[in-house]
């Protein structure tokens, strides 16, 4: 389903602030695989997402979706294939538009348009029914603001916009980090249901080890532009915090030292 080969990235190029961010990354993903990919600051998790998504181009390498060859391919066009979700809530909603109108436009995406712009009663009551998952009480607060919406509430809707249309890959950047402890276990256990219901192909980004061994058939870890650990199915399941530690020593013959992965 996704496939990232060889692939390489540096910014800031024949400057002092020249960095490479992405060494050498091959990934493979098959359909259904939900994998967690963890890290220290810098170790490359965003500008990975981001060169899956387009937001950066890659240097070197190819990046592959669903059998589509879309390492040339701008942002804008991989979006109807893509679902994602950031970190910040207020970013992948139009504050100033209904919740309806919102998952209006998620739900139309990549579909072709017409001369119609209003809102169907069919569609009207599969977003009532979509949102009622939530159990936020959103379904009754259709034309509501969403700039009027709490953090959590609006991050939970954009999780939905993102899986309305089973997209090809859906990435998940950290999407839980600027919540409250009680409000990103509910999104994450969202996550979770939409994920597993769907059976939607995933690479979601977290700071938390924990949830990253809790999360997903799969866990990756990534140290200065590199993929350092792999870890799958039963491997995973067996996985704790400690043993996690010890095999990142083992394998960069360093100590792990993120205070914000090994507090959270």
């Amino acid at each position: 389903m996704l496939s990232v080969s060889r692939v390489y990235k540096t910014f800031n190029i024949g400057t002092v602030n020249e960095k490479t961010a992405l060494k050498n990354i091959c990934l493979h993903l098959t359909k259904g695989d939900f994998v967690t990919l963890i890290g220290g600051n810098g170790s490359g998790k965003s500008t990975l997402l981001n060169c899956i998504a387009g937001v950066h181009d890659v240097d070197d390498g190819s990046i592959t979706i669903d059998g589509v060859d879309v390492t040339k391919i701008p942002e804008h066009k991989r979006a109807g294939i893509l679902g994602r979700v950031f970190q910040d809530p207020m970013v992948g909603t139009a504050a100033n538009m209904g919740i309806e109108e919102n998952l209006a436009l998620a739900y139309r995406r990549g579909k072709k348009r017409t001369f119609k712009w209003g809102i169907s009663s069919k569609e009207r009551e599969l977003y009532k029914e979509m949102l009622s998952q939530l159990d936020l009480g959103l379904e009754n607060r259709l034309s509501d603001k969403v700039g009027l919406l709490s953090g959590g509430q609006r991050q939970a809707l954009t999780l939905l916009m993102a899986t309305l249309n089973k997209p090809k890959l859906l990435l998940l950047d950290e999407h839980t980090a600027a919540l409250d402890p009680k409000t990103a276990a509910k999104v994450l256990k969202l996550s979770d249901h939409f994920i597993t219901e769907g059976s939607l192909t995933t690479l979601m980004v977290t700071h938390n080890m924990r949830d990253a061994i809790k999360y997903g058939n799969r866990l990756i870890m990534m140290h200065e532009g590199r993929i350092l650990l792999d870890i799958k199915d039963e491997a995973k399941q067996k996985l704790t915090v400690e043993d996690l530690l010890q095999r990142f020593g083992r394998a960069s013959g360093e100590e792990f030292t993120s205070d914000r992965a090994l507090l959270a």
